[in-house]
């Protein structure tokens, strides 16, 4: 996922009401009464008021914001109309810190409304409502602050978002909001307003940007170990809403997914780049642990082979996490057979000096996992081309094979380099690989500037099977659940189509040439075992991603927003499946926890070739 930028990004002003022409200064008591917050914030999610001088608007002071680029405060009118759908709050864009203003001032403001989209225009986020430049006078203080509004089972709806009109490029922005049929309506009409969730249970723990997520529908899509799990398209969860803070980071607590946040959480609905409608607290609950405790795969039995997927972020020598992952693998995964890595970097991580070997890299991993009781790993990788391969600058990940000598084998065959792509043969009435370890078409446009897959050999028992490590391209860049648009578009699928149908492809060759062979396709998919990226590596039962053995509740990898997700699979070929004589676990160590030393859950499958 991003890094998240410090810079407030620049306002957007919406150009239809932004002319010099259409510009309204209220300057008379009557016209300055007849101007409410209710007014500004209008039935849809763009002000009728937006790019024009506003004056006199009136409100109690419910929350302000100190800290970070988007300093104001929010202001909310304590006499509602009594239309639903337009919010009583708004927030008060003072670039600097607020002086002078109070929660609990009655304020009058004038300045311009604007439309902010945090993350600018080409995000596809929504907008937020702002008084910009504005004039603030203290009218009384110590006054009530206004009730807030409830979120909860009864209040949010099941559905989560409009269809966006197909004349206006699917944007919801121009549609009256429906508050009661859809969850991001309700949100919108109350953007800026005081709310409140009560004994919300965590489902995104919290991350180094002090944010964690909670679910206001305790049933909705819950896992066993208090998470919500994303398992369509079409079931968005749209109880989850992120919460911030309005206190210090340091008093912010340590929230794991499982966890609850007892008692009431209250503060101004704000919207921002990362995590759409946040509740931004100026009353946080109480954390009370939900007991959630990292999991432990089974060892595998003399007879199977065991394989893993493991994304140990962008991990390099100088990284401090070597001797957890150590433990995780050698005692929360059992020491598979073959571990498949991804986001193994270069040498020296991210200096940007030409370097590409990863051997210090696999050596510092192979030494601490030996140290933590595991066995003595061999590992194989082929390294990348400089800069050719994606993630972080200078980094040059790559995927690499871990395996115990003293269960398989690896199968070497020579001349596997960055650009030589390996194909299939028949040796012996089998099907073998050209070079092993090899690439898979690293030359194809699917894998520009993107991970290329790693093929090998491993004998097990005398079974050969074919491993086909992947890292498919991120999801980076796709708009949100929450975005303007609806449905949102994903963009990036685009690319992962591309690279899942080369494996599809390169698999097909296998079974071609040994309709029996043993193939295992795993690692970092990026996409949903629902997806089509994961529908077009199984076409035609050349592959089948072997997360569904599991119930639905427990099909996930990774958390985001607040919804459980699986990103990374384990597929397998015909033979594999049809035995019935194989075991699939997500191994839940990383992502539901705020201490995680990876964002992924790695994933083992045992089976007996």
């Amino acid at each position: 996922m991003p890094s998240k930028p410090s810079a407030r990004l620049a306002a957007l002003t919406v150009a239809a009401v932004c002319s010099a022409a259409s510009t309204v200064v209220l300057t008379t008591p009557a016209h300055a009464e007849s101007v409410r917050v209710h007014d500004i914030q209008g039935d849809t999610r763009v002000s009728p008021f937006a790019g024009k001088q506003v004056t006199d608007v009136t409100g109690i002071v419910t929350g302000i914001r100190t800290y970070g680029s988007s300093r104001g405060f929010w202001i909310q009118d304590p006499a509602p109309d009594a239309d639903p759908a337009t919010s009583e709050g708004v927030f008060v864009f003072t670039s600097s810190t607020p002086q002078g203003v109070a929660v609990g001032d009655e304020v009058s403001v004038s300045g311009t409304v604007t439309e902010y989209v945090p993350g600018g225009a080409y995000s596809g986020n929504q907008s937020v409502t702002e008084i910009t430049k504005p004039t603030v006078t203290v009218v009384s203080h110590g006054n009530p602050v206004p009730a807030p509004a409830v979120l909860d089972a009864r209040t949010v709806p099941s559905a989560y978002a409009p269809q966006g009109d197909p004349a206006a490029g699917d944007s919801v922005n121009a549609l009256t909001l429906r508050p009661s049929r859809y969850a991001l309506d309700l949100y919108e009409s109350l953007e800026g307003m005081n709310v409140r969730v009560a004994d919300a249970r965590v489902v995104g723990a919290t991350d180094p940007y002090t944010e964690l997520w909670v679910t206001v529908k305790p049933r909705e899509n819950r896992n066993k170990r208090g998470g919500t799990v994303y398992g369509s398209y079409d079931a968005q969860n749209t109880g989850r809403i992120q919460i911030q803070s309005l206190g210090k980071a340091a008093d912010f607590p340590d929230a794991n997914v499982g966890d609850v946040l007892a008692g009431a959480t209250t503060g101004p609905l704000d919207y921002n780049q990362y995590g759409g409608y946040t509740l931004v607290a100026s009353e946080l609950g109480t954390l009370e642990a939900g007991g959630t405790k990292r999991e432990t795969t089974r060892a595998q039995h003399r007879s199977e082979l065991a394989i893993a997927t493991y994304n140990v972020e962008n991990l390099d020598p100088s990284d401090d996490t070597f001797a957890a992952h150590a433990e995780a693998i050698v005692h929360n995964l059992a020491s598979p057979d073959i571990v498949s890595l991804e986001e193994i970097q270069d040498n020296n991580g991210a200096t940007d000096d030409g370097t590409v070997a990863a051997d210090v890299t696999l050596a510092k991993l192979i030494d601490a996992i030996e140290a933590a009781g595991g066995p003595r790993y061999d590992w194989r990788a082929v390294d990348p081309a400089d800069k050719q391969d994606g993630g972080q600058p200078g980094g040059n990940i790559r995927q690499a094979f871990l395996f115990n000598p003293d269960r398989v084998s690896f199968t070497d065959r020579p001349g596997g380099d960055a650009t030589t792509a390996t194909d299939v043969v028949k040796v012996r009435g089998r099907a073998a690989l050209t070079l092993s370890p090899g690439r898979i078409a690293p030359d194809s446009a699917a894998f520009e500037d993107s991970r290329k897959p790693l093929a090998g050999e491993f004998v097990f028992r005398g079974r050969t099977v074919v491993v086909i490590a992947n890292h498919f391209s991120s999801k980076g860049g796709d708009q949100s659940l929450s975005s303007q648009y609806q449905p949102p578009v994903r963009g990036s699928e685009t690319q992962r189509h591309l690279q899942a149908q080369e494996v599809h492809d390169f698999t097909a060759k296998i079974l071609k040439v040994q309709k029996n062979a043993a193939v295992v396709a795993l690692g970092d998919i990026n996409d949903f075992e629902f997806s089509r990226t994961t529908r077009i590596m199984e076409g035609g039962g050349v592959l089948w991603s072997a997360i569904r053995s599991l119930p639905a509740s427990e099909r996930y990898s990774y958390v985001y927003q607040g919804n459980s997700q699986a990103l990374d699979q384990i597929l397998i070929s015909p033979s594999i499946r049809r035995q019935c004589s194989f075991s699939y676990d997500s191994v839940h160590i990383n992502a539901e926890f705020h201490d995680q030393i990876s964002d992924h859950d790695p994933q083992v499958l045992r089976f007996k070739p």
